[in-house]
């Protein structure tokens, strides 16, 4: 477990200083004719790849990830000889054919790309592809089945949004007059963007809902530009320098970590790392958390007495009931100072001080807990995750 803890944390390191958003180059004394994204430009289209690696587009120019300067589009996608007028990676995991292909929009004409070539048969008229589906258009952005009602692609032109079903390749069109006129969307963490100018707002993909204080400036979250905050002058964090609340990975892989008021994902398959407010994510939680542990595609949040249990999800739901004080949920009480399961077992370990209790809970019998004074050098490695059936089912 040490070990595991040790590189899991080498990793995240390694993510602080590399594939951030909000966190971007500005662009460098190379050739003064490419574009500047930290100028205030409109992009054409902004899409990730098959590796999960985000292409913004302007022109005939192109900017691979959060920082770097601009090359010719020609250098990613060699067919490409102008401008995109919108993009998007397919999300269709029940034809492996076709999931996390890049499409890319042109006048009337679409491009698939995997892995950066072209792909057979390519480039085809727009109804070819998806009927039903309008030429010259502004924008485009997948939106997998739990964020839509269907796995589906939303393309925009002007205030209509066309809802495309990638099963039964039929399209319902909305229009969302309150939105304003975006000239690329981007999905990112399960939420959506709509570019305009220099400026997104972000949006909700079913009814095109605004919530929040929108527009925002992108220079602040998706790029580093000088004078524009939110990282702008970012320095390599030394591991001294990084001290969590709390951390835990979930069913799917992704990783949480907590400090103060704010948490962080890492998705270990990509899009990066990015720290966010505790409430945009679980918005009974305003002043951090002392513990968290994730089960049973559940993840259980310790703030002083209390436990918090949210079903994991598109986004994550408070369970009826809950929050639950210590001694109701675990039977314990008493400053909580870490928590933890071990992959693929069901005993959680509460670290209070310098004990480790294990919750050995079972359906017939009722919680038990037994109790061990540790070192802390030694609590990750004597906490053993041999115990069956330690986590009481939520409703």
């Amino acid at each position: 477990m040490a070990l595991t803890f040790k590189a899991a944390f080498l990793a995240l390191m390694l993510a602080l200083t590399r594939a951030a958003p909000l966190e971007d180059s500005a662009a460098g004394d190379g050739d003064s004719a490419l574009p500047d994204r930290c100028a205030g430009i409109e992009f054409d289209a902004i899409t990730p790849d098959d590796k999960g690696q985000t292409f913004f587009f302007k022109g005939d120019h192109v900017w691979k990830g959060f920082e770097g300067d601009a090359q010719p589009s020609s250098q990613y996608f060699k067919e490409l000889n102008g401008h995109v007028d919108a993009a998007f990676r397919m999300h269709n995991p029940e034809n492996q054919g076709d999931h996390d292909h890049i499409y890319l929009f042109l006048d009337d004409k679409v491009f698939s790309y995997f892995e950066h070539t072209l792909e057979e048969g390519y480039p085809k008229e727009i109804q070819e592809d998806f009927p039903g589906v309008p030429t010259h258009l502004d924008a485009a952005v997948e939106c997998p089945k739990g964020e839509c009602v269907t796995d589906s692609v939303l393309f925009f032109k002007g205030p209509d949004v066309h809802v495309y079903d990638i099963v039964t390749k039929t399209v319902k069109t909305k229009t969302w007059p309150h939105l304003p006129a975006c000239t690329s969307v981007f999905r990112w963490l399960e939420h959506y963007y709509c570019f305009h100018g220099h400026n997104f707002t972000r949006f909700q993909p079913v009814t095109g809902e605004v919530t929040g204080n929108y527009p925002k400036d992108a220079r602040r979250y998706f790029m580093r530009c000088p004078d524009f905050g939110h990282g702008g002058e970012r320095t390599t964090l030394k591991c001294s320098d990084f001290k969590m609340d709390a951390i835990t990975t979930d069913d799917t892989g992704r990783m949480y970590m907590f400090k103060g008021s704010n948490y962080m994902r890492l998705d270990t398959h990509r899009d990066g790392l990015h720290a966010f407010p505790i409430t945009r994510s679980w918005k009974e939680l305003t002043n951090g958390v002392d513990a968290v542990f994730s089960y049973n595609d559940r993840i259980y949040l310790i703030k002083g007495d209390q436990v918090y249990i949210y079903k994991a999800g598109a986004h994550f739901t408070l369970i009826e009931g809950y929050p639950k004080t210590l001694k109701e949920e675990l039977n314990i009480e008493g400053q909580v100072d870490a928590a933890f399961v071990c992959p693929g077992q069901r005993t959680a370990h509460i670290i209070q001080d310098f004990i480790s209790s294990k919750s050995l809970w079972t359906p017939s019998h009722g919680a038990q807990y037994e109790f061990q004074k540790l070192q802390l050098g030694d609590v990750a490695i004597k906490a053993s995750c041999t115990y069956p059936i330690p986590i009481p089912p939520s409703k």
